[in-house]
């Protein structure tokens, strides 16, 4: 792959054997490594159950903080990506139009903006939610609805019939991952989409979101059961012989690296923003993120960017009650802590805070409510490589020992519950990244102090919702500490999507009404005819099997009318 730079190249956590993954084949490579970015994005998780990384994390050009400075986000997306993405692989020009196809979808020209809370404070928020689900996972899901389509359409030029390459793209969501994977795959060519969520257990507006989609392609399964359940059928589904016979199988959700990829240019766009609006100057203030995290993917974004050489002092996790990742940081053991019972209870079945396995606490910010973080075991790899290894110079031992600590640590956690490290490798993560842990009442309270203090005569305050609220908890906290440092929380979903916790918090405001901030795409979603079927558990892995390939069959028989690229 002479065509590639290493940060252009991509391996396993596990430190397995990498393939090149032809159709329905994976070769294994004698050199245990080079995959390309296609083969990542189209394979998602490699065959030894790690998740891929780049070899290397690429440097920024020499002058970028220059060159970047004012350019638009989709400029700024292509210059990120190409760091990763060889042109071998996806001409500029070709590049480009995915970028541009990805984020001519948000409702704002700036994708992603920058405004500022508390200028006295220096607390920020980077808005995550102009996409057409109203939530963060639209900037990813966008853009690697794109990337599939595009590889397919490469693999597929001049193929016909049963002959042409199909993407079967299975998932499961308590919400928001469902909508946006749907959103962005809708009537891509060469795509089937199955998105299987429990029944009655997610807000009203998510499952409007899903099922009033009604593209061909695009497949919602309502399941008598838990999130857990549906993730159960997911894994099954991937592991099945039959399906993998007679399928391919695609990830969406943030195990897949485009996933990561696609979130780091929103980290730069802010911190161009705040230069260019003159609340900060970078050559004397600093900046800290503050991320409100479940499974790990946005805030390891973060550190891509902080690595690849944005001026980050420090990467703030944000956690609700379900705390794994703030545990680690306080005393380098990552174990589960499973709540059942009363003490699990909490939240607001309305916001679907009921889809989420047994074991979790429930709470009012249901997408962070997780018992381990699937992305974390990527930073793992990242910090042992960086502290592993008898010889700094030999790249190859390193690699290795990077993989099997991962895989010694991963194999505790799925046998014992958990594992510990050592003091070195915490302390290289302490040296990126702290944590805050939230609670559901400080969440309530930062919800109506925040409104509270940005209303006035001739406006009414700012609404977060309660994911960004817990990130602002954690900027506030972090702005007490060190007052001359900037904070920039990202808000992640739109308010109007855990509308129950919202009212919850504002209720008592006489001027809060929440029709203000309703977005005009929420009113009569849930009027609008709707396309799901109903599955029932006891059916099997058989009986969804059969759903599956009697679609897809379905599909492919009425798309070889129109062969056409």
């Amino acid at each position: 792959m002479a065509s590639h730079t290493a940060s252009q190249r991509y391996l396993s956590t596990r430190g397995g054997s990498y393939g090149v993954w032809l159709p329905f084949i994976l070769y294994t490579n004698a050199d245990n490594e080079q995959l390309s970015f296609e083969e990542v994005v189209l394979k998602g998780l490699a065959s030894d159950n790690g998740l891929f990384i780049p070899e290397e994390i690429p440097s920024l050009p020499p002058k970028w903080q220059i060159d970047w400075l004012n350019i638009s986000f989709e400029e700024l997306a292509f210059q990120i990506f190409s760091l990763y993405i060889s042109a071998a692989e996806i001409p500029p020009a070709s590049l480009k139009d995915i970028i541009r196809r990805s984020y001519s979808t948000f409702r704002v020209p700036s994708v992603t903006p920058t405004v500022t809370l508390d200028g006295d404070k220096r607390i920020h928020l980077l808005e995550l939610f102009h996409g057409p689900t109203f939530a963060f996972k639209d900037v990813a899901l966008q853009a690697l609805g794109n990337f599939f389509e595009f590889f397919l359409v490469k693999r597929n030029k001049g193929k016909a019939g049963k002959d042409r390459e199909h993407l079967t793209v299975i998932g499961a969501t308590s919400g928001d991952t469902g909508s946006a994977a749907i959103y962005g795959l809708r009537s891509k060519k060469d795509v089937s989409v199955f998105i299987m969520y429990p029944s009655g257990k997610v807000s009203p507006v998510q499952e409007a979101q899903m099922t009033t989609v009604t593209d061909e392609n695009v497949h919602c399964l309502s399941v008598d059961g838990t999130f857990d359940d549906c993730q159960d059928f997911v894994k099954a589904l991937f592991a099945d012989p039959l399906i993998n016979k007679t399928q391919r199988p695609g990830a969406v959700n943030s195990i897949n690296w485009a996933r990561i990829l696609a979130q780091i240019t929103y980290y730069f766009a802010s911190y161009f923003s705040l230069i260019r609006s003159g609340t900060f100057n970078p050559a004397i203030d600093q900046i800290r993120y503050v991320v409100p995290t479940g499974n790990f993917g946005d805030i390891l974004a973060g550190y891509f960017a902080k690595r690849m050489g944005l001026p980050v002092s420090k990467l703030i996790i944000a956690t609700n009650e379900n705390d794994i990742l703030y545990r680690f940081w306080q005393t380098g053991t990552y174990e589960k802590h499973t709540t059942h019972g009363t003490a699990a209870e909490g939240g607001l079945v309305e916001d679907g805070v009921k889809a989420h396995p047994e074991g979790v606490k429930e709470t009012l910010s249901p997408a962070m409510d997780i018992l381990v973080s699937s992305n974390f075991e990527r930073l793992l790899w990242f910090v042992a490589f960086d502290v592993y290894g008898s010889d700094p110079m030999n790249v190859k031992e390193r690699r290795q020992a990077a993989g099997s600590k991962v895989k010694e640590w991963q194999t505790d956690l799925k046998t014992k519950g958990g594992f510990s490290v050592e003091k070195k490798v915490l302390d290289a993560a302490k040296a990126h990244f702290t944590s805050e842990r939230v609670s559901d009442a400080e969440t309530i309270t930062t919800i109506r102090n925040v409104y509270r203090c940005l209303s006035t005569s001739d406006s009414k305050g700012y609404i977060l919702d309660p994911h960004s609220a817990i990130g602002v908890a954690a900027a506030l906290r972090s702005a007490k500490a060190a007052p001359d440092v900037h904070n920039v929380a990202l808000a992640t979903a739109h308010p109007a999507k855990f509308s129950h916790a919202v009212e919850l918090a504002l209720r008592e405001d006489k001027g809060f009404q929440f029709q203000d901030v309703l977005p005009p795409q929420f009113v009569g979603l849930e009027d609008l005819p709707r396309r799901c079927m109903s599955v029932q558990k006891s059916s099997g892995l058989n009986g969804l099997r059969n759903i599956i390939v009697t679609a897809v069959e379905r599909e492919r028989d009425g798309a070889h009318s129109d062969t056409s690229i």
